[in-house]
């Protein structure tokens, strides 16, 4: 005989549509900017469906069953898009919960006997419950994805290398150099000097916080790797508290050319490249008498 809860709401399907759409248009935070009411209906009838038609004598005990799977898959998907949409976790978690305040909804009306309803609504519970926790979990994957994607994509951004003149690069790191930034910044750098032929490359560290041993191994790195490539590496934005903290660390620059500002690096290249810019002098005006 199959189980109560189950004739229940697959009967009332469509009553507990509208019951749950009820309650999700009814909420403050439902994010009309993000995805249009007939698609929160149309995705939610999918959900609801699937559920409904896999909840079967043998899953309704067991939220873990693999009759279940369609329906995990469906809340991934939706995790994902949200996550990458910018929905908040709270506004994710409300969509699965209003699902379970709709079902135990209809499931009050439709059995009148306590003791049943008591044990059909904590099986349906648990159920959805076991449904929130996978949805978060996959919610957060999803953020996470779409925050390693922005690091990526800011990290690019944020190392230019800049032709400043014929045979000269710059490049100016601004925030923290880690490992990964590092390899970000090699390959960026000795792509453009393969590129443009240059022999000279300035690394500005005026826009880095602070340089500890790490930071400095990975400036050796990339002055190593530069130089490997035929050009000559200039750090520029040596700072008086970023030249006392190489100092106390006894690190070793001494084989490194090192400029307190970027000017100063540039006045370097172009004596390297026996370059010399000289000020244009004014010609006075002659007047006709």
């Amino acid at each position: 005989m199959k189980n109560e809860a189950i004739k229940v709401l697959q009967k009332k399907k469509k009553t507990i549509l509208e019951t749950w759409m009820k309650f999700q248009l009814a909420d403050e935070g439902l994010r009309e900017d993000l995805m249009s009411n007939e698609d929160l209906r149309v995705q939610s009838e999918e959900l609801l469906n699937t559920f409904v038609d896999n909840l079967k004598d043998e899953s309704i005990d067991d939220p873990k069953n693999s009759d279940f799977e369609p329906v995990v898959d469906i809340l991934t998907g939706i995790s994902i898009s949200r996550a990458k949409q910018g929905y908040s976790p709270r506004e994710t978690g409300t969509f699965v919960f209003s699902l379970k305040d709709a079902l135990l909804n209809v499931l009050q009306t439709e059995i009148k006997d306590p003791q049943e309803l008591y044990m059909q609504s904590l099986k349906i519970s648990k159920i959805i419950d076991s449904f929130g926790v996978s949805t978060f979990e996959t919610f957060i994957k999803g953020r996470e994805e779409v925050i390693l994607r922005q690091t990526d994509e800011i990290t690019e951004i944020s190392t230019p290398v800049i032709r400043v003149w014929d045979g000269i690069l710059a490049l100016p790191i601004i925030g923290t150099l880690d490992s990964s930034r590092t390899q970000v910044v090699m390959e960026s750098l000795l792509q453009e000097i393969v590129e443009s032929g240059s022999s000279i490359a300035i690394l500005d560290i005026s826009g880095v916080p602070a340089v500890d041993s790490l930071v400095a191994q990975h400036l050796i790195k990339t002055v190593s790797a530069t130089r490997l490539m035929g050009a000559e590496c200039i750090i520029s934005g040596i700072r008086p508290e970023i030249a006392q903290t190489v100092v106390h660390l006894g690190i070793d620059l001494s084989h490194v050319t090192t400029k307190a500002s970027l000017a100063s690096a540039l006045k370097t290249a172009f004596a390297l490249l026996q370059l010399q810019v000289v000020k244009k002098q004014k010609v006075a005006a002659i007047s006709e008498n």
